[in-house]
């Protein structure tokens, strides 16, 4: 009872604000980026909250679990300072590029700064791969879902997605941000929360936690795990996590947060403010750790197929931890993290997809016919209609989901980033780049990805590396292309 009491007073206040996001959305403009002058700390707080999200509260503690220190280092440790790194670079440039172009999106910002549709175009095709993404989120609520509320899988389904693309559908942006401060305040509570119960954890311990973990398995607090299933060498912990740390940045709900504010001024304050936040949503994933000194092994065994379910360490954690209205509360906060980074990727989605698709595909003879308010309205119902769809396939996904949600999102998401992080660094860096070498270092990066994760182990059967690891393909495109392209365009720009 106190669980669904709880669960609708949260559906509740979002509805809320989601209306109030409703009557301040005045077209596609203030649907996709607000109105460019918001609050910078409550970007900086929207922003954590939207990079913290189920793969952070929910997923990852699980990939701890398993793989111990290595995984953490990966996850937590080198992802964090190279994410932070690499969205202080690129925000300055891509935010005064953004604004004086008029860009909503990051294929519209791309096609912009390259003067290309088709570019344009290109992008918002492979910014489909979020789905993968978004697959995972819903997926990840539903597990916190039915452990709390004791529903089935279809019913949490069809909850989630109903509630979040509902108020997304009417609030767009405004929806996004006036709902992801209430859910960023709510994580920052509970992750204090948690954080503290790993300490009483520790303290209750006769030794160091270390030295219980290494009692449990030596694996666990090694600096590499060489028994662990992902992260089992020094590229795939070490190399590979800063890479993908600094490539994630161009996921398309993240890089664009730098057009909600208005100068420079306002990008170092929230700069500041996501640091902070992040930082501490990041450390979530000690609960990895402390899961082995106090969640028994039958409680991570799904019930339906006997089978281990990493997933579910974070939640048993939260159980097993906490006393029932305590742990109802965190659970709630838990679906509230998910939900935070969904609304935003359904919104740049849906965004992409209207006016970086739709508008393109018509071509331009039929947009000569329309002013541009009509097609900002276009746009705005595509928008609509491409977020009923996207609710659809990730329903039917779901229902069966993948085995591992976390590698089923990054396979997807890795791919999208490592490609678009060659034509983003290039802009950003150069004054004058050749479109042609945009174009070739993303479409390697696609295929050095891809191509290696499905195939990598049949092509370099005596390699040590786990292609099965979306972090290790994605870091061995993005090494090769990125470098391999700055270089190209420094040289070309000395020559002029």
């Amino acid at each position: 009872m106190l669980a669904w009491t709880l669960f609708l007073v949260y559906l509740v206040g979002t509805a809320w604000l989601g209306w109030l996001g409703y009557r301040r959305t005045t077209g596609f403009s203030t649907f996709a980026v607000g109105d460019r002058e918001m609050n910078p700390i409550v970007v900086g707080i929207i922003l954590a909250a939207s990079v913290s999200s189920a793969a952070t509260f929910i997923i990852n503690p699980g990939f701890i679990f398993v793989d111990g220190f290595s995984a953490y280092f990966h996850f937590v440790i080198a992802v964090g300072v190279s994410f932070t790194t690499m969205l202080a670079v690129l925000s300055f440039r891509f935010r005064r590029i953004g604004a004086e172009q008029g860009a909503l999106t990051i294929p519209d910002w791309i096609g912009k700064r390259y003067g290309s549709r088709n570019f344009a175009l290109f992008f918002s095709l492979l910014n489909l791969l979020s789905f993968a993404f978004i697959v995972l989120l819903v997926g990840g609520i539903s597990i916190v879902m039915q452990s709390l509320l004791g529903i089935s899988n279809t019913a949490a389904l069809a909850i989630t997605l109903t509630f979040v693309t509902g108020y997304v559908f009417i609030g767009g942006t405004y929806a996004h941000v006036l709902t992801n401060m209430l859910q960023g305040s709510l994580m920052i509570i509970v992750t204090l929360v948690v954080l503290a119960s790993c300490v009483w954890v520790a303290y209750q311990q006769p030794g160091s936690t270390v030295e219980a973990l290494r009692a449990i398995d030596a694996n666990l607090v090694a600096p590499i795990n060489e028994n662990g299933k992902l992260f089992n060498d020094v590229f795939s912990i070490y190399v590979a996590g800063f890479v993908v740390g600094a490539i994630i940045v161009c996921q398309p709900h993240i890089l664009t947060k730098a057009l909600y504010v208005k100068d420079d001024r306002a990008v170092k304050q929230f700069l500041f403010v996501f640091a902070i936040v992040f930082a501490l949503f990041q450390l979530l994933g000690t609960v990895g750790f402390f899961a082995h000194l106090v969640v028994p092994d039958e409680a991570l065994v799904d019930a339906a197929t006997g089978e281990f379910r990493q997933d579910l360490v974070m939640t048993m954690y939260l159980k097993t931890i906490f006393p029932e209205a305590m742990f109802t509360f965190v659970s709630v906060v838990l679906l509230a993290a998910a939900m935070s980074t969904l609304d935003g990727l359904l919104v740049s989605v849906s965004t992409i997809t209207a006016n970086d698709l739709v508008l393109n595909v018509i071509g331009k003879r039929r947009r000569e016919h329309l002013s541009e308010e009509q097609q900002m309205a276009f746009a705005l119902k595509v928008s609509h209609v491409v977020l009923v769809v996207i609710a659809i396939a990730a329903f039917l996904i779901n229902i069966q989901p993948p085995k591992l949600l976390g590698i089923f999102g990054q396979t997807g998401v890795y791919g999208l980033t490592a490609a678009t992080a060659v034509p983003l660094l290039l802009g950003v860096s150069f004054r004058r780049i050749s479109i042609s070498l945009a174009w070739s270092g993303s479409i390697a990066a696609l295929v050095i990805h891809f191509g290696l994760f499905f195939n990598g182990a049949e092509l370099f059967p005596n390699s040590k590396l786990v292609f099965g690891n979306p972090g290790v393909t994605a870091a061995i495109a993005a090494l090769i292309t990125i470098p391999g392209t700055m270089i190209v365009a420094a040289v070309a720009a000395h020559r002029t």
